[in-house]
């Protein structure tokens, strides 16, 4: 009886509750879809530049992240490495050699970071063969390198030309060596594109007379999701008194600062939606409770409860927000699916200015349940608030007054 008379009351004015019902709708439309660009702009910026260099998850020696020379590099232990790749939802381990070279040819220099690789398992975390532009990988035991095409360009390398090495080796040995250019890589990241060089962990350990040693395992996982329960299993295989584990917002905190301040604009934003919608629904309670005050006494007249009374008004006005929050979230989904599924591609000046940044230049969508469920919490929060003004009068009324009225 109590959702029935609710229903009837909602719409003894249609307009007024389709005007509401209605601001409802577009403030969780453009909220719903203004959320879905920003997380998907995250989700891509830290695709891009995890899948690109760090993975998700790394391994190293202990002293390695604040003192990134070669000497604290660690011997390779591939038990280690088959027992974090039983690990669920590990995808690849990777070992990797790191380190700084001056890169020459003919009459150009320029500093680089040199990457000893595996090209099979590299290839699985990061995708390094749909960065090739020119070329062709190198293999396990080729002695050749990938070089990015940005540093390619400053040094005026092309495919089949020979590159030198210089640098310092372990334990203070001589690291030199002349190696033919095999493929050019593009990296979406400016930085990366301007300084990456990848060739075999074999020929890199010979290069820096670092044999058989790391300086990490990079670790690909299938979902960001299950990072949290990767990191605690890979942790529970490891020595912490040897090795140190990171995860990806431990490595790029420059990247986490930038997202939670870029975050907190786009929340301010939603903020005054939904200032929008709460007055919007607040001004609808007032009217209806204003207007029906006559009605309220006589029904308490003849023998209503005031709490029945209340109820009623409550269930409502919660039709009126879950009426906004379904329009609005039906609305935004087909928009939101298909743009997940078809990103919409940059051009011009904004493209350039995504690529200074090392972001491929489209405007993904994330596709996620969880800030639709967040829209029905806050509308929920705004019922709650609204209804105080109607419970309050409903209390205080005066049967006598009001029927005199």
């Amino acid at each position: 009886m109590i959702l029935k008379n609710a229903w009837r009351n909602i719409w003894r004015n249609k307009r007024r509750t389709l005007i509401t019902i209605g601001s409802g709708f577009f403030a969780v439309f453009f909220a719903v879809i203004m959320r879905s660009v920003q997380l998907g702009s995250y989700d891509k910026m830290i695709g891009d530049v995890v899948n690109s260099y760090t993975g998700y998850l790394q391994i190293h020696d202990k002293k390695y992240w604040n003192d990134k020379v070669i000497e604290n590099t660690f011997v390779r232990d591939t038990l280690l490495e088959q027992q974090v790749m039983q690990v669920k939802y590990v995808n690849a381990v990777v070992p990797r050699l790191e380190s700084f070279a001056l890169a020459s040819h003919l009459n150009k220099t320029k500093g680089a970071l040199v990457i000893g690789i595996h090209p099979e398992t590299e290839n699985k975390m990061i995708n390094l063969s749909e960065k090739l532009r020119a070329g062709s990988m190198i293999s396990t035991a080729e002695d050749g390198v990938l070089v990015a095409e940005g540093l390619a360009k400053y040094l005026k390398l092309g495919v089949g030309d020979t590159l030198v090495l210089l640098g310092q080796g372990y334990q203070g040995m001589s690291a030199a060596g002349k190696y033919p250019v095999r493929g050019l890589l593009y990296f979406p990241s400016a930085e990366l594109n301007g300084r990456m060089i990848y060739l075999s962990l074999a020929s890199a350990q010979e290069l820096y007379s670092a044999y058989d040693r790391l300086t990490s395992l990079n670790i690909s996982i299938d979902e960001p999701i299950h990072l949290r329960l990767v990191e605690k299993k890979v942790a529970k295989l490891v020595d912490a008194q040897k090795y140190g584990i990171m995860m990806w917002d431990e490595m790029l905190v420059e990247l986490v600062q930038m997202i939670q301040m870029d975050n907190m604009g786009g929340i301010i934003m939603l903020a005054i939606l939904y200032i929008i919608i709460g007055f919007g629904i607040l001004g609808t309670v007032v009217m209806m409770t204003t207007e029906r005050m006559r009605e309220f006494a006589i029904l308490v007249a003849l023998g209503t409860h005031k709490s029945v009374l209340s109820l009623i008004v409550s269930v409502e006005t919660f039709f009126l927000g879950i009426f906004s929050v379904i329009t609005g979230a039906l609305g935004a989904l087909p928009i939101i699916w298909y743009f997940h599924l078809h990103p919409i591609p940059l051009t011009g000046v904004a493209a350039q200015s995504m690529l200074a940044y090392g972001l491929e230049p489209v405007v993904p969508f994330a596709l996620r349940w969880d800030f639709f469920l967040n829209q029905a919490y806050v509308i929920l929060a705004i019922i709650l608030i609204s209804l105080i003004y109607p419970w309050a009068k409903i209390a205080y009324l005066s049967v006598v007054k009001e029927i005199k009225h």
